[in-house]
């Protein structure tokens, strides 16, 4: 097992060493003072299977790693440290899983690597579960969706993707097909498209997901429990379900996948 630890003071940096050797005498330990070069180790080839990583350091912060590294090398864990715990829980919303607090003890490490979080996040049963990281896709009662026609899944792939903000028909057309729908034929093309949509939505109960006030539609992110949304509120968890992939099959999403980060104010 390869484990990074990284943290800009060197003191604790070498105290969670210590700690690490005693939790996995077996394990390989590299640390860094800096997040920078323990990417630079992860570039050269270097695929640590857990990280210990500070989360506030000069340079490149402990998230901003955590996203790249997750892109780099996706079977990586991380586990972040900190000294603040009222940051930490406001800031990551989670569980005992995902962060620790200074100093870390023979304990925590150990806790962390025991645990194995489970293969798929059981579904929240009165909201519709969406899945962007990899392929886009949509559950109800742990059962997936059936679309009718490609492109009313992937008009809703596009509505979650901009997160609630409502758009018009036309523009959907264009940011998905270079179609403006400039023409009648188009336009009544796109309406048949959303109305298929919100007819499968209606199919299973969930027509509310879709807003449509005048020429405008969008969706509303109560009723969406998406793991793309979950990374954006902080979830550690939905952090390491990322591997490096947002909506792999739409073109239009490849610019959201290079901008993807955890939304630290």
């Amino acid at each position: 097992m390869l484990i990074f630890a990284i943290d800009d003071e060197e003191l604790i940096l070498e105290e969670t060493q210590k700690v690490i050797e005693k939790a996995a005498p077996n394990a390989e330990i590299l640390t860094f003072g800096r997040a920078a070069a323990a990417l630079e180790a992860i570039k050269s080839g270097q695929r640590p299977d857990m990280v210990f990583t500070d989360i506030e350091m000069p340079g490149i912060s402990g998230l901003d790693f955590a996203v790249k590294t997750k892109k780099l090398s996706p079977l990586t864990r991380i586990v972040f440290i900190t000294g603040y715990e009222e940051y930490a829980i406001e800031a990551f919303r989670i569980k005992a899983q995902g962060y620790l607090l200074k100093p870390v003890t023979v304990e925590d490490v150990k806790r962390e690597l025991e645990y194995h979080p489970p293969a798929e996040k059981p579904p929240v049963q009165d909201k519709l579960v969406v899945k962007c990281f990899g392929h886009f896709d949509v559950y109800w009662h742990g059962e997936p969706v059936i679309f009718q026609r490609k492109q009313s899944k992937e008009i809703l792939a596009y509505l979650i993707d901009r997160e609630g903000a409502a758009c018009t028909p036309g523009e959907i057309a264009l940011a998905l097909w270079q179609d403006g729908g400039d023409t009648q034929a188009e336009q009544n093309r796109i309406r048949v498209i959303i109305n298929d949509l919100k007819n499968t939505l209606k199919s299973i109960g969930m027509e509310q997901v879709l807003i449509r006030e005048h020429r405008e539609i969008a969706i509303r992110r109560d009723l969406v429990d998406c793991d793309y949304y979950r990374l954006l509120e902080g979830d550690v968890e939905a952090l390491n379900e990322y591997r490096g992939q947002y909506m792999a099959e739409y073109s239009w999403a490849e610019m959201k996948n290079t901008t993807i980060h955890f939304d630290d104010k």
